[in-house]
């Protein structure tokens, strides 16, 4: 291993070399459409993509992660991932286009530019033979977004998790740090009446009059105070037309906390509406679609070992404040089973989640940089 590769101004020289072939290699990536659990053709170019760049060990697994093994001088395991997934439902190629330094797609900034440098920083190991002190797992995984379900972590923690020491996710914005887990509860509320003819059946239950009683009375518990908690009716179907007495309704709510016994306060508010809207002799059913579980016990001490170590690598990059913030992402599997996690971003963009998404494309110039020092950390 030469040592000079793991110098702040060899990384720049690289990042510099590599800085045209970096936004060519996140032009491509950027218009492959990636919905959650459906990765594949994201999957396929990655892994393609990494064994021309001399990478032995590479495997799309049963979850469509993209596992890139790097062996070191120990069999433990550090995790470093971003994710494939992005929220947008396009299974053609994704729109596209430049405009005043910035690039424009959707998903291109969530995860698409910290994907492209988790890659880059691959190709950077396998070019200068870096070995590391542990087992590097580089990790292009599947659905980190919504009712993904975060399942490509979950797979991961399945395949290695014993083996784990760290685990960091590239996702998000380079001004931000996550080492607490913010979880969440998603349900499917269904309501089911009898319906009928909207003047020769008047006043029949209508399954949207219950529902929209249900939501009100949701909306009226008292979230916990000792840490910030919330709750949401994101969607809301039912019917048929004008002049029918809605037979069927539904909605999709969630909570969400940084506290696990808040989590569990609300989920017993929540069924405790529930069941007062059942006693009362209506047709409520209740489907699960995704639960996010929040911290568990990590060592506090490695877990604020790992957060420095990568504020300092983020604050040396960007020359600015790095803030420190709960958040629902890929860690949320790790930091729940005790392994020391952060999330933190390697870009700047704005407008995530809609299709009007952008990224700063000089950005990517101290992103990749902050990439690169946090592999290189590993081989000290």
């Amino acid at each position: 291993m030469d040592e000079k590769w793991l110098r702040t101004e060899e990384l720049e020289q690289y990042v510099n070399e590599h800085f045209d072939e970096t936004i060519d290699l996140l032009r491509t990536l950027g218009r492959i459409p990636a919905p959650s659990h459906m990765e594949d053709q994201r999957a396929e170019f990655c892994r393609n993509w990494l064994m021309e760049q001399g990478a032995g060990q590479v495997e799309i697994d049963a979850a469509k992660n993209v596992i890139c093994r790097i062996p070191g001088k120990s069999e433990e395991i550090v995790v470093i991932m971003a994710h494939t997934d992005v929220v947008f439902p396009d299974l053609e190629e994704l729109p596209m286009r430049e405009e005043d330094g910035k690039l424009f797609a959707p998903g291109i900034g969530d995860d698409t530019a910290n994907l492209v440098n988790l890659l880059m920083s691959v190709k950077y190991m396998l070019e200068k033979g870096l070995e590391p002190n542990c087992t590097l797992l580089f990790a292009a995984n599947a659905c980190e977004e919504g009712l993904g379900n975060l399942k490509g972590s979950k797979q991961i923690y399945k395949d290695y998790g014993p083996t784990i020491r760290e685990w960091i996710s590239y996702d998000g914005y380079m001004d931000k740090c996550t080492n607490r887990a913010v979880g969440s509860h998603r349900y499917r509320v269904t309501v089911r009446t009898q319906g009928g003819h909207s003047y020769a059946d008047f006043g029949r239950c209508n399954s949207i009059a219950v529902l929209a009683e249900l939501i009100h009375e949701l909306y009226q518990i008292q979230p916990p105070k000792r840490e910030k908690t919330t709750y949401n009716v994101g969607v809301i179907e039912g019917g048929s037309t004008v002049n029918s007495i809605a037979q069927k309704a539904g909605m999709l709510y969630e909570f969400r906390s940084a506290d696990q016994s808040c989590l569990e306060e609300m989920e017993g508010k929540f069924n405790s509406v529930i069941e007062k809207f059942r006693t009362q002799g209506y047709d409520v059913e209740v489907e699960v679609i995704g639960i996010r579980p929040g911290s568990g016990p990590v060592d506090p001490r490695k877990l604020q070992a790992l957060t420095d170590a990568n504020v300092a690598v983020m604050e040396s990059c960007i020359s600015e404040k790095v803030g420190i913030a709960p958040s629902s992402t890929d860690a949320n599997i790790p930091l729940s089973v005790g392994i020391p996690a952060n999330t933190f971003g390697t870009v700047r963009g704005a407008l995530e989640h809609t299709r009007e998404e952008w990224i700063e494309i000089e950005s990517m110039r101290p992103g990749l940089l902050m990439a690169l020092k946090t592999a290189a950390r590993y081989c000290r």
